[in-house]
């Protein structure tokens, strides 16, 4: 199956104020540099991935969490993002297939609207 969307969450984009305090962190002691670090690591932990049939989020680096969700059971999505994420095009995506509570929530994406519209196109072909 080929992939419609996979990505990482981001880092500057998703909190560019984060991003700069650890860049200006730096010099203190090195502080920015293990923010930088473990920002990296829990970003690189996170993937979400789009195919024809479903959707795969996996998290995690030592232990891991990974969530299928086949297309045609996805009830609803939202897409949230501030203004900061919509300048930027970074947003949270949460996937419900039943019941009140999210299956999915996956932060600092790139394009979430990309995603909901996959999913919407994928579900109107199945």
């Amino acid at each position: 199956m080929s992939e419609l969307y996979a990505e990482h969450p981001v880092m500057f984009k998703n909190n560019p104020i984060g991003f700069i305090i650890s860049l200006l962190l730096i010099p203190v002691f090195g502080i920015g540099l293990l923010i930088f670090l473990s920002w990296h690591l829990q970003n690189k932990a996170s993937k979400l991935t789009v195919n024809e049939r479903e959707i795969l989020y996996e998290k995690g680096l030592l232990s891991k969490e990974r969530s299928e969700i086949n297309i045609n059971s996805i009830r609803a999505t939202k897409v949230k993002q501030s203004f900061f994420n919509r300048i930027f095009g970074v947003g949270a995506i949460e996937i419900y297939t039943a019941g009140d509570s999210p299956e999915i929530v996956a932060a600092g994406l790139p394009d979430p609207n990309k995603i909901r519209e996959l999913i919407k196109a994928r579900q109107n072909i199945g």
